[in-house]
């Protein structure tokens, strides 16, 4: 779900946000087409049984030959299950990177991620500087903000597990559980010479996969991190918040970043794609199905219809993101700015088992409006800048200014203007992020371009 190589999506990522995030097994982007309890109809195994009869002999002997001297020769044994489960992850893992055989554990986990809810107590961790599992801060209204854990608590143990030596993925896994399920934690908070502990009772916990903010009065910021059952929705609130802190008023501008979205849900695109576009296509896909050929469109009511838009893309944009940054591409909508996306360009369905396992197969490839496979390609952004960073020239500016000059005439109107007035965010947002200051000044750009031009219009010229 990072930036990684375009020939190795890793299933699993771990994240910093430990509890309040899914840690889990994450569809590189997995576009799930509508969500993760898709199956296949009935009717698939038997039409492609019908297409082939004819079973590869030679092959299913020699594969009863290895299947025998790994269970006498190899050097532990190792029972049917185990051997005949890794077969059937190798077949799913050489096709390709996608598609892979998910044990219950691994189900549920995807479950998890997609419906952004799980059974948890309600902290963002980290490892600290000595590899300690540290506090980052607890969440709002769960077990852990109730209990009173705050940031730079250390916990030792989890129930009567020491975490020494535990890997911070598996210490989250030990903290999640059933929702109403107790947890004892062993708690070193910063300060104190003695630890405490601290009895907690597990809660479906809420993660939130959409941010927002006002970067400067007018110009709003939208960081969707993954697409979830509910990114639309809350997307959705987002985009009216951002008007509340407006003062009410239309916003001037908006950057949707979408910078490390692995992506997620195929659904959630498309209704994020919809707050954008109030016409046209926003996707399609094609597989060897029919059920696997679908199109969507955008709707009429469309929120931020007449917003100015630009899209931040890198490395770690895949799929559902990448679904969104083509469309508002191929349709206008949206200068898209940054580096170029990751390039998956797969639909993956979820398919249960009879024995309460899973099945993640690769059915469909999408293509954005105008017909382009970003399999492999990405997008490509409208204006390419890099990651980079800004930095201050903090040598005193010797030249002298009329405010400078001794019995200078005030300005009247500068003391109500300097009351009124909110200080721009944007050059501390270039320093931190060259990327999103780039993109705010290409929106003000936009707008003083946009006002020129309609000041053209309506001055009359001396030749009138």
């Amino acid at each position: 779900m990072s930036a990684m190589s375009p020939f190795r999506p890793a299933p699993r990522r771990l994240r910093q946000l430990a509890v309040s995030v899914p840690l889990s097994l994450a569809l590189l982007g997995g576009g799930l087409p509508a969500s993760a309890e898709d199956v296949a109809s009935p009717s698939d195994s038997a039409q492609d049984a019908r297409q082939s009869t004819d079973l590869p002999l030679d092959e299913l002997r020699t594969f009863a030959e290895v299947f025998e001297r790994i269970k006498r020769t190899y050097v532990d044994q190792v029972d049917d299950r185990t051997l005949l489960k890794n077969a059937m992850r190798g077949m799913l893992e050489g096709l390709d990177p996608h598609s892979a055989y998910l044990d219950q554990e691994d189900w549920q986990d995807l479950r998890e991620n997609t419906d952004g809810e799980f059974g948890g107590i309600g902290i963002e961790v980290g490892t600290g500087d000595d590899g300690q599992l540290t506090v980052i801060a607890p969440i709002d209204d769960t077990p852990a903000a109730r209990a009173g854990l705050q940031p730079r608590d250390v916990i030792l143990k989890i129930d009567n597990t020491p975490l020494d030596g535990l890997s911070m993925s598996e210490s989250v896994k030990l903290m999640r559980g059933e929702a109403g399920s107790r947890i004892r934690l062993l708690i070193l908070s910063e300060g104190a010479d003695m630890p405490r502990e601290v009895v907690l009772e597990r809660a479906i916990i809420k993660s939130s996969s959409v941010s927002q903010r006002l970067l400067d009065p007018g110009y709003g910021y939208l960081r969707i991190s993954q697409f979830q059952s509910a990114t639309g929705d809350e997307a959705h609130t987002a985009l009216a918040r951002l008007r509340e802190d407006n003062d009410g008023e239309p916003l001037k501008g908006l950057v949707l970043d979408l910078r490390n979205n692995p992506g997620g849900l195929l659904s959630a695109a498309v209704e994020i794609s919809d707050l954008f576009l109030s016409s046209g296509r926003i996707v399609y896909t094609e597989g060897r199905l029919p059920d696997s050929e679908l199109s969507f469109s955008a709707k009429p009511d469309t929120p931020a219809g007449g917003t100015p838009l630009v899209v931040l893309i890198n490395g770690g944009t895949a799929s559902a993101a990448e679904i969104v940054s083509g469309a508002l591409q191929d349709q206008h909508r949206a200068i898209i700015m940054g580096t170029d996306s990751f390039g998956k360009g797969s639909v993956q369905t979820v398919m249960p088992l009879g024995n309460g396992d899973g099945l993640k197969l690769t059915t469909a490839l999408y293509f954005t409006p105008s017909g382009r496979s970003i399999q492999a390609e990405g997008i490509r952004p409208d204006v390419e800048v890099v990651r980079g960073r800004l930095e201050r020239d903090t040598r005193r500016d010797f030249s002298v200014r009329e405010a400078d000059l001794e019995g200078r005439l005030d300005n009247a109107n500068a003391a109500s203007e300097s009351a009124s007035s909110k200080a721009p965010d944007s050059p501390v947002v270039a320093e931190s992020d060259y990327q999103l200051g780039e993109a705010l000044n290409l929106l003000k750009g936009m707008n003083v371009l946009g006002r020129s031009a309609a000041l053209k219009a309506t001055v009359p010229t001396s030749d009138e």
